[in-house]
């Protein structure tokens, strides 16, 4: 994500064409959905995943993660009016976006030193550009299911301000939502600590700003949840049984590339335990 780590792909649906809002069009009756990202680039992007990947293999996942989220949100198109966005820093890193993702993601500049500026950024471009309410999303759950993402903006298309957040299971957020650019929300954060989630719920109530609260999901960020996610990609454990995942068609290919080795990187640790048991 940009600056910091933050903390959807779609369900088999039977749907009319996606619902994409033009970004020239009148959009106050419409959602602004950002991804938070970084470009792929070895040894910079993902590195808590290595190992047990290497760099280059963490720098493809984070590629594959965005492709996903992005699908996510044209998924989710299909039943909500929606915009679909990338907030993305440095300048520079534009080619990469305008190259690994489609014609109907536009891109937003959110480059700060601070992640709660980033964030903050991100939300008060996606307003000023007449939306009626801005999500912002992590690049990090490649299988959050669409589903989760239109309750997410069905609760903020409701009368009344609120903000809508989505926690993770680290303690930190995978998606927050907003009808106004609340700064406080980002304000004296612990980021990237397991306070996150928990602080911004403390400020909304310092706001008297009602909360809509969605299902856990888990970033992918280190070699546990790698785990958690090659075992609901590939040995049908559902990260939550009661709410389908993701198809994260991208992150499933690169992981059937992978899995060979990684597979064989756990049978020898089981063996090495083994050993010492003995």
């Amino acid at each position: 994500m940009v600056c910091a780590n933050f903390g959807f792909a779609a369900l088999a649906l039977v749907v009319s064409m996606p619902i994409v809002v033009p970004h020239d069009a009148d959009a106050s009756g419409t959602c602004g959905v950002a991804i938070m990202a970084k470009a792929s680039i070895p040894e910079q992007t993902k590195t808590r995943l290595v190992p047990p990947l290497t760099f280059d293999e963490a720098a493809r996942c984070n590629t594959a993660f965005l492709r996903d989220a992005a699908d996510t949100i044209l998924a989710a198109a299909g039943e909500a009016a929606i915009t679909g966005y990338v907030a993305f820093g440095p300048p520079q890193a534009k080619p990469f976006f305008q190259d690994n993702l489609p014609p109907e993601i536009g891109l937003i500049e959110a480059s700060y030193p601070s992640l709660g500026d980033c964030l903050y950024s991100a939300v008060t471009q996606i307003l000023q550009r007449g939306h009626g309410a801005a999500v912002l999303l992590n690049a990090d759950s490649p299988t959050l299911p669409s589903s989760v993402l239109r309750e997410a903006i069905a609760a903020l298309m409701a009368p009344g301000d609120r903000m809508v957040l989505g926690p993770a299971t680290d303690g930190g957020y995978y998606l927050i939502g907003l009808k106004r650019g609340h700064h406080r929300l980002f304000e004296d954060i612990a980021w990237s600590t397991e306070q996150v989630a928990r602080q911004t719920i403390d400020r909304a109530t310092e706001l008297k700003l009602p909360a809509h609260i969605l299902p856990r999901w888990y970033d992918v960020d280190d070699a546990g949840s790698l785990e958690t996610l090659r075992a609901e990609l590939f040995d049908g454990r559902p990260f939550a049984p009661d709410i389908p995942a993701g198809e994260a068609r991208h992150t499933r290919a690169l992981m059937q590339t992978l899995a060979p080795r990684l597979n064989l990187q756990r049978r020898q640790a089981t063996d090495a335990l083994g050993r010492a048991a003995e």
